[in-house]
């Protein structure tokens, strides 16, 4: 559905409402991103329904469409066919830790002021009447807006939520905002303890995904000290020293932002944006628990930490509720995320390139990781060129090449005279070896066979 119907059903909705008493505005997220110019980038319309009863807006929804309700108690409708929320004010009252702890009483002539206190940001907070344009701005959000600040609304009905910690940190980072520091200081009282993972994936995901600099994410909840109880794996890396010869950019912590940021600007060439993301975030947390200072030398290393960071990233993945098919592909670029710049330098042969692509489940996200990974080095995207050619060259000559040519299966070994088992196991693993270094197919097949004659003699 087009945003200019979905308007123009508003507009319909409201004219009816009107004639009826009553009045409809634009509310939250939607008149905010109108007001910063992005307002038709969504399809979503979000309107709410002041001065009539729930049956006379039902009555109407009902001549204009087909109406469907989401929840009795929280006054939500839609009419099929559009993406349009249709809400009726309503007021919330906490009545447990948990985020579906609340109790909702619709009240559609409390006024917008009431209305409105129940939202978490000033810039959330603004109201548009449909009908007329006039802007409903009871606690400074178009200022706010313009200033770029998030502010919260009310500390009484802020503190109720604690998914709004998030979320302050979340449009900080997507729309490059400064948080108030009122709003820092009652962030940093909250307690985060009670929320779903998945509500937290949600905030954590839109800034990844949403921000130019997704950093500021995670420097906010420093910044109120709330890093702890959802992402203690990244909080770690605090203070952990890299060597400045080839991290001048300082600690893991640091280094890790910069490689996100980098990641970030190269997430829509990625073929999977979301764990490529994600990836990006947690390619060095092995580093909290790897990294040593020789005492003589004061060299700093941290061998394994492409392994060491394995169960770290599953830890945080798990907490936050993530799939099976992003973990497996997170678990893959952290265990290879650094022989993409390590090859070249080593002067690698071929071989070695395949086999590193052949074990990677998404190549072409290998490279792009190991790209941020080296801009978050600090070094230019320049600096990186002859690495990348030299990748892609690689990664065009595996796909091109080697995945093109015939492999040596089970079926031919054991044509071959070779029974099921571990031997044959084996032999399928020289062959892959073979058919990996380029060799052809009947080539790799009496090879193999013969390499399967030399075994079977050993063991009898």
């Amino acid at each position: 559905m087009e945003y200019n119907q979905n308007i123009e059903m508003a507009r319909r909705i409201a004219q009816c409402v009107a004639g009826a008493g009553g009045t409809v505005y634009y509310v939250g997220g939607m008149v905010r991103d109108r007001l910063m110019g992005v307002g038709q980038k969504a399809p979503d319309v979000d309107i709410e329904v002041h001065g009539i009863v729930p049956e006379k807006l039902e009555a109407i929804l009902d001549t204009l469409g087909e109406r469907q309700m989401f929840g009795a108690s929280f006054g939500i409708y839609n009419l099929r066919h559009y993406n349009i929320d249709i809400a009726m004010p309503r007021k919330e009252k906490r009545t447990g830790e948990k985020h579906t702890d609340f109790r909702c009483e619709i009240d559609p002539f409390c006024g917008t002021y009431q209305a409105a206190i129940r939202r978490d940001f000033t810039v959330n907070a603004l109201m548009q009447n449909v009908l007329t344009g006039e802007m409903v701005d009871h606690f400074g959000g178009v200022k706010d807006l313009r200033d770029g600040i998030i502010r919260h609304v009310s500390s009484g009905t802020f503190a109720e939520d604690a998914l709004r910690v998030l979320r302050a940190a979340q449009f900080s980072a997507r729309f490059d905002f400064t948080i108030a520091p009122e709003t820092i200081s009652l962030c940093s009282g909250m307690n985060l303890n009670a929320l779903a993972g998945e509500r937290v994936l949600a905030e954590m995901r839109k800034a990844l995904m949403k921000a130019d600099h997704p950093s500021v994410f995670f420097s906010q909840l420093r910044q109120m000290n709330q890093l702890s109880t959802w992402f203690p794996e990244i909080e770690a890396l605090q203070d952990v020293p890299q060597s400045p010869v080839y991290h001048p950019e300082g600690d893991a912590w640091r280094h890790t932002m910069l490689t996100l940021d980098s990641a970030a600007a190269l997430r829509n060439t990625a073929m999977e944006p979301w764990p490529f993301m994600l990836s990006a975030l947690l390619h060095d947390c092995g580093k909290a628990v790897s990294t040593i200072v020789n005492e003589e030398t004061g060299k700093i290393s941290s061998i394994g930490h492409e392994n060491s960071g394995v169960p770290l990233a599953l830890a945080l993945m798990h907490r936050l509720k993530t799939d099976k098919k992003t973990e497996q592909y997170v678990v893959s670029m952290i265990r290879q995320h650094m022989k993409p710049n390590l090859l070249p330098v080593q002067h690698s042969r071929p071989k070695a390139y395949m086999h590193m692509f052949d074990e990677a489940l998404v190549p072409e996200d290998l490279i792009l990781l190991s790209k941020a990974d080296r801009i978050g080095q600090k070094i230019s995207p320049a600096a990186f060129a002859e690495t990348e050619t030299l990748l892609r060259d690689m990664l065009s000559r595996y796909r091109n090449v080697i995945q093109k040519q015939p492999k040596v299966s089970g079926d031919d070994l054991m044509k071959a005279g070779f029974k099921p088992g571990k031997e044959l196991g084996q032999l399928l693993a020289y062959a892959h070896k073979l058919w990996l270094a380029g060799i052809p197919y009947e080539n790799a097949l009496d090879q193999t066979i013969h390499y399967g004659k030399k075994l079977h003699r050993s063991s009898g």
